[in-house]
């Protein structure tokens, strides 16, 4: 079976978040995508200790698949460095995880 991921991200307002998720799922990248609620998020970048709102999303997709999804979401994002973290999935309901890559095949048929 093909291997599947669960990519993390995040985007400073929910307009961005959908614009780039609906990208995502168009363009087969990504076969579901969940956008949670706003955040807070502490770090730092460039010397300088940050504090900002933002919405993360978290995207399932396959290892086949995510040069793609890697692509869209750095084409689309408007930070100039975007958090884009691929995490293995390790295990899952074997039936979800095969949906998962049938959504990605750009042979399918399904509709949401």
């Amino acid at each position: 079976m093909e291997e599947t991921l669960l990519v993390l991200t995040n985007f400073p307002n929910r307009e961005s978040a959908q614009r780039v998720a609906n990208a995502l799922i168009e363009s087969r990248a990504a076969a579901c995508i969940n956008i949670l609620a706003e955040c807070t998020s502490v770090y730092r970048w460039q010397g300088k200790i940050e504090t900002d709102s933002e919405v993360p999303l978290l995207i399932k997709t396959t290892r086949a698949a995510y040069p793609r999804l890697e692509t869209v979401i750095h084409e689309h994002h408007p930070y100039e460095l975007p958090e884009i973290i691929a995490v293995s999935v390790n295990g899952g309901l074997p039936d979800y995880l095969k949906w998962i890559a049938q959504e990605i095949s750009p042979a399918s048929t399904s509709l949401p």
